[in-house]
Order: C-alpha cells, then sequence, then structure tokens
C-alpha cells in the first residue's frame, strides 16, 4: 500500500507545482505558508491594437495555510484573514472580469465541523453589477493523516486539481 504523504510534503508539493502559474510570496507569520498571485489579461482588436474590440482581466489570490489540527475556528480566521486581506487587491474596473481568492489549509487531522465550514463557505459578490466582473472565494482543504479533501461548491476544480498534484 503506498504511504501518503506528511503536511510538510503536500505543502513542497503544491508550492512546486504552484510555481509553474503564480508568483509566490512566502510568509512569516503562522499559519500561512504562502500568498501565489495570478494576473490574466485577453483583449481582442481589429487591425492594430487601437481599435480594441474588447478586454478582459482575471486574477487569484490563493493563500495557502498549514495547520496541525483544523478546527472551525482556525478555518475561519484563515478564511478571514485571506478574504480581508484578497479584497484590496483586487483591481476592479471597466476590463475586470473575475478574481478569485482561493483559501488552501493542509492540515495533519481535521474536525468534521471544520470540514463543514469549508463546504458551506459561500462568499460571492459582484461589481456594478457585474459590469466590473465578480469575486468568489474558493474554499479547500487537506488532511495529511488520511488524504481526505473537502472543498466549498466554487472550489471543487481547486480540489480536483490537487488530487492529480498530490496523489496521482
Amino acid at each position: 500500500m503506498k504511504q501518503l504523504p506528511t503536511r510538510a510534503e503536500i505543502v513542497e508539493t503544491l508550492l512546486k507545482s504552484y510555481k509553474r502559474y503564480y508568483n509566490i510570496t512566502l510568509s512569516e507569520e503562522e499559519p500561512l505558508v504562502a500568498r501565489c498571485e495570478y494576473f490574466e489579461h485577453s483583449e481582442k482588436y481589429v487591425l492594430h491594437r487601437k481599435a480594441e474590440l474588447w478586454s478582459a482581466d482575471n486574477e487569484e489570490f490563493l493563500y495557502l495555510f498549514q495547520v496541525p489540527h483544523l478546527t472551525a475556528e482556525i478555518f475561519e480566521k484563515c478564511r478571514t484573514f485571506a478574504y480581508e486581506d484578497g479584497m484590496p487587491r483586487l483591481n476592479i474596473g471597466p476590463g475586470h472580469m473575475a478574481s478569485a481568492i482561493t483559501v488552501v489549509v493542509v492540515c495533519d487531522t481535521c474536525d468534521a465541523e471544520a470540514e463543514t465550514a469549508v463546504k458551506k463557505t459561500r462568499i460571492h459578490k459582484s461589481f456594478h453589477f457585474s459590469l466590473h466582473g465578480w469575486m468568489n472565494v474558493l474554499t479547500t482543504c487537506v488532511a495529511a493523516e488520511n488524504g481526505r479533501m473537502a472543498a466549498n461548491y466554487a472550489g471543487r476544480s481547486v480540489m480536483k486539481v490537487m488530487k492529480k498534484v498530490l496523489y496521482s
């Protein structure tokens, strides 16, 4: 039987895979390990760049946390920190399409209440009736002891990618 990776190995593997796509800033303060930033700009123009038809900016701010035992209270603190730190970083305006604030918590063990809190997180904002885009908060957690993962509805895509990166 294949041995499951430890919490430190999971964090190291995730940071290695994020390095290709994100600008990573490591953190000294516990339990935050790193803040990862992703920016994408798309545009369509006719003949030359001054005749722009449309443009769209997408951005994501991923916060990677690690704790020995995840409780609902610790998760709430991590989610609140990520939300309060991520909202001022959003570049909202006429070209903004979508933003995501992603909370990834890696732990050894996880309470059932914490898993429920991860799954029930629903934070969505639209800016100027969606004319200036929208923002979602994606949450996911990984328990190293048993390899169990949980995510909210918006974070299911993050969880699928993490399964491929960690367990394939």
